[in-house]
């Protein structure tokens, strides 16, 4: 009686696996490096250090940290300030910026390539540059004697504009004019076009060059210290805190930080998946 045997597949050599996964190998090992820290800070945040600052060593497990968030002198104060920087040079940049772009996208004018030009300067000025040239912008109109709140917002609103800007200008530049032709032809007029059609349309890059300028102002230090006088934002709180005693709370305000933008971007891509569908 005749057997018959099933053929074995030849193996294949481990270099060829390893050519073939390579790319989803190099994104592993990417991601890796870039949440190395990230997992560094949420384990010290609840480390209990023996002294008054924090260490680079775990030494016991403690959920102290987050119950006194502003036990530390500042540290809620200019996280306030921080949020309130923030929110305010978001709105101005966002208003601003998407005005700029639907002009350099929709209108013919002279100076437009130059405008196109020019909207990239302050994103490729370095921020010392930047800080310092609007400290003695600011010196020599009598802006000296009220450094912050204000002068810390014009900075902010002054280099977020430029990436606003640019990630709007891309939304629109790929967006299919024929849809508000279409909407025209359905006799509606210019504002409930742009009401119904544009803006929803153009509503994805507004949103994501929003959360961009809140995180650019947010953990700004450079222009911030250049031109916040006696006012302390967080990023300048964390400066004065690594020169003297360095509070474990940081690493919670750091943690917290992090996982709200991670459920941003996940909320973010869930809704653009379920308007995909």
């Amino acid at each position: 009686m005749a057997t018959t045997t099933t053929p074995v597949a030849p193996r294949r050599p481990v270099g060829r696996w390893l050519s073939d996964h390579a790319v989803l190998i190099v994104g592993i090992l990417v991601l890796v490096y870039t949440f190395v820290p990230i997992g560094y800070i949420i384990a010290l945040s609840f480390n209990k250090p023996s002294g008054r600052s924090a260490t680079a060593q775990f030494e016991a497990f403690t959920w102290g940290n987050w119950t006194s968030i502003c036990q530390p002198d500042g540290l809620c104060s200019s996280l306030k300030l921080s949020f309130a920087v923030s929110i305010t040079a978001t709105i101005l940049a966002t208003l601003l910026g998407t005005l700029m772009a639907f002009a350099l996208v929709r209108h013919s004018f002279r100076g437009r390539s130059v405008s196109n030009l020019l909207i990239f300067l302050p994103m490729a000025t370095p921020e010392v540059v930047m800080g310092s040239s609007l400290l003695a912008m600011f010196v020599s109109v009598g802006f000296d004697s009220v450094l912050g709140f204000i002068t810390i917002v014009i900075a902010h609103v002054l280099f977020c504009l430029s990436f606003v800007v640019v990630t709007v200008k891309a939304r629109l530049s790929g967006m299919d004019s024929r849809l508000e032709q279409a909407a025209m032809d359905l006799y509606a007029n210019e504002w409930q076009t742009f009401r119904l059609v544009t803006l929803p349309l153009a509503m994805p890059g507004i949103v994501a060059a929003a959360m961009l300028s809140f995180s650019l102002s947010f953990d700004d230090f450079i222009v911030t210290n250049f031109t916040s006088g006696q006012s302390v934002t967080f990023p300048l709180y964390v400066y004065g805190s690594k020169l003297k005693d360095f509070p474990p709370q940081l690493f919670v305000v750091g943690t917290l930080m992090f996982f709200v933008s991670f459920v941003f971007v996940i909320a973010g891509e869930l809704w653009r998946r379920r308007r995909a569908r």
